[in-house]
């Protein structure tokens, strides 16, 4: 299935605020039942969406500031630091915004610059939440990790024509490695990465979101369309629950069922 080569974790990466860029990892630790350590922990849900409080439950991705309508998102920056609850935005790598979301000053001081950058895009003014306790911000409503094997983005450039970013696709963890499409030969079955176990849920369709570079901002691609038109379907990738604790690097091999 693999052939000579071992299936290895390329890249492990968390999105703090739904919607806004990567932060790459080194490493992290997986607790069963529960997502990446603060991914998708905040998001900007628009002025036209009904929240209460700063704490929310699951809604879904068009309730929100994404990619799939505002691609100009993409051309931001942004970095979290959990110890201090700091979000920093930055564009053309300037700083553009800076504030602690944890707390409702910090939040009105980001809020306050998307609803400046984002114009009539935000449907008024956003407003920053976070999760409840034991609620998800994804566009899954429950906590799980995401798996993209780049072989599978690979062959797809095939169909495209055009090389295609990995980061398109918002994966959590990246495999190198793998033949292309063998991640969905999982579902229902146990992966061993690291020290973590996952069990594979369930196959990826994919929306319009990743047709947008991550890099340039412009939405230069039609992923789904070419994904039905290559292979009679738009998935890419697959999701994991974690079942067991453990630690998870970069360069981890991988063990897969069999």
């Amino acid at each position: 299935m693999f052939g000579a080569m071992a299936v290895t974790v390329a890249q492990i990466c968390r999105y703090p605020l739904k919607g806004l860029s990567a932060e790459t990892l080194e490493d992290v630790e997986l607790t069963p039942g529960e997502p990446l350590p603060h991914d998708r922990r905040f998001a900007l849900a628009l002025g036209s969406t009904p929240v209460d409080g700063s704490r929310i439950g699951w809604l879904p991705k068009t309730s929100f500031l994404s990619l799939v309508n505002q691609e100009k998102l993409a051309k931001l920056r942004t970095r979290f630091e959990a110890d201090s609850g700091v979000l920093t935005v930055e564009r053309g790598g300037k700083r553009v915004a800076r504030g602690d979301i944890t707390t409702p000053v910090g939040r009105a001081m980001i809020e306050e610059f998307f609803a400046a950058y984002m114009g009539e895009g935000a449907r008024g003014r956003p407003k920053l939440v976070e999760a409840a306790e034991g609620d998800v911000l994804s566009d899954h409503s429950s906590a799980v990790v995401s798996i993209i094997n780049l072989a599978s983005v690979k062959d797809l450039e095939r169909v495209t024509g055009k090389p295609i970013n990995p980061a398109r696709f918002r994966g959590n963890i990246y495999l190198d490695g793998l033949d292309p499409w063998a991640e969905f030969d999982w579902l229902g079955k146990e992966i061993a990465i690291g020290g973590a176990r996952l069990e594979i849920t369930q196959r990826i369709d994919r929306c319009a979101a990743t047709n947008v570079d991550p890099e340039t901002a412009e939405r230069d691609l039609n992923i789904p369309k070419d994904l039905q038109r290559g292979f009679g379907h738009v998935d890419l990738g697959v999701y994991g629950r974690v079942t067991a604790a453990g630690r998870v690097a970069a360069g981890d091999r991988l063990d897969a069922p069999d």
